[in-house]
């Protein structure tokens, strides 16, 4: 397999969430020309479960990619860049599968006593695809005994590889909040209800909140990243709307911080005689590892002359394999791809040699643990 162009063609065809239907087209079409004898295949929306049958299976190990892009312009430069205007694999799914994809092929010539499970999944960007495949029939009656994946990882150089035991990702949500009031002309403020002035006041006192809720100890996010808001520069504004993300690393605190911003959002109401709504979007559930599998993992790639392993830091990054790991014991670990821009930004350019260290981990993993 060349795992270069591979990837490259991957890159051209970044497709949003449960939009993804090119992308499984070229993966099924990959999987059919596999070896056959020991793979069985099922789709799920524009998802795909490939199993790779063990010769004297006690267990089935799994092993998640993801599959869509995002809504972002491409600013690489590169000679193959996406053919799908204003998308791009700007978190390196494109890597991602590619590795699932070179690890797939080994397999299915190469035997193994317990059953593999490659898990391509969409919709990890939003609105969240982990939960629902989760809950399928096809991946129920496959449903592994454990689980792994990786995320690539810009500020890592090429053959490091970055997890620890125990919380990984935090929890997070998207934040959508309406504003209604009325509107009218400017030289008659005292006839409207400004909404421009009601989403800068909500705005303000969301920053009380971790500040004064949350335990210092602990920790969360709030972050208002898009304000609409108005038509004209003599226009008082009828709507606004709020957009925003929600982070903590633990479960407890997105309670508390989504008690809050409602609480707030009611004042806000009162205060500007308006009417509000809000929407959380897609939530996704820490990423929590297992403590004794990640440990031997960690271990063991260690004793890998190319490979150096690194106990990170949590970070407050969002992940929905976390929902995975919430039922299935498992851990999911940074690969490091040397990249000057970071995670979902226009010039990402991960190093493609990264995706050998990726394969040589994963198979020493592999070829241990489903022996």
């Amino acid at each position: 397999m060349d795992r270069i162009a591979v990837r490259r063609d991957l890159h051209k065809i970044p497709e949003i969430g449960f939009k993804e239907f090119k992308t499984q087209s070229y993966l099924l079409q990959f999987i059919q020309n596999l070896p056959q004898d020991r793979l069985e295949v099922k789709t799920w929306k524009t998802g795909i479960l490939v199993k790779v049958k063990g010769q004297n299976p006690t267990k089935t190990i799994g092993y998640r990619t993801d599959i869509d892009g995002l809504p972002i312009v491409e600013e690489t430069g590169y000679t193959f860049q996406s053919d799908h205007e204003g998308y791009m694999h700007a978190c390196g799914h494109d890597f991602h599968m590619t590795i699932a994809l070179s690890l797939l092929e080994y397999y299915s010539t190469h035997e193994v006593k317990d059953h593999l499970l490659f898990i391509f999944q969409p919709a990890e960007e939003g609105p969240g695809g982990a939960l629902p495949m989760l809950d399928s029939e096809e991946f129920i009656s496959w449903k592994p005994d454990q689980m792994v994946a990786l995320h690539i990882a810009p500020e890592y150089p090429v053959g490091t590889i970055a997890t620890k035991p125990g919380l990984l990702f935090a929890n997070t949500s998207e934040l959508f909040i309406d504003l209604k009031g009325k509107g009218g002309h400017a030289a008659y403020p005292h006839h409207t209800r400004d909404m421009v002035v009601a989403a800068s006041h909500l705005v303000t006192q969301f920053q009380s909140i971790v500040a004064r809720n949350i335990d210092p100890l602990d920790s969360a996010v709030v972050t208002v990243g898009k304000i609409e808001g108005g038509t004209k520069q003599n226009i008082i504004a009828e709507k606004a709307r709020v957009e925003g993300t929600i982070r903590s690393l633990s479960a407890e605190s997105m309670t508390l911080v989504k008690q809050r911003i409602e609480a707030i959002v009611k004042g806000i109401e009162a205060s500007f005689e308006c009417s509000a709504s809000i929407d959380y979007g897609s939530n996704y559930f820490q990423v929590n590892n297992d403590t004794a599998l990640v440990g031997e993992f960690m271990e063991q790639a260690d004793k890998l002359s190319d490979v150096s392993v690194i106990e990170c830091r949590e970070a407050m990054t969002g992940e929905d394999f976390g929902y995975f790991l919430k039922e299935i014991p498992g851990f999911m670990f940074w690969l490091g791809v040397n990249s000057d821009s970071g995670l979902h930004s226009s010039s990402l350019m991960p190093d493609e040699a990264a995706m050998e260290t990726a394969f040589q981990v994963m198979t020493d993993y592999f070829n241990r643990i489903a022996n």
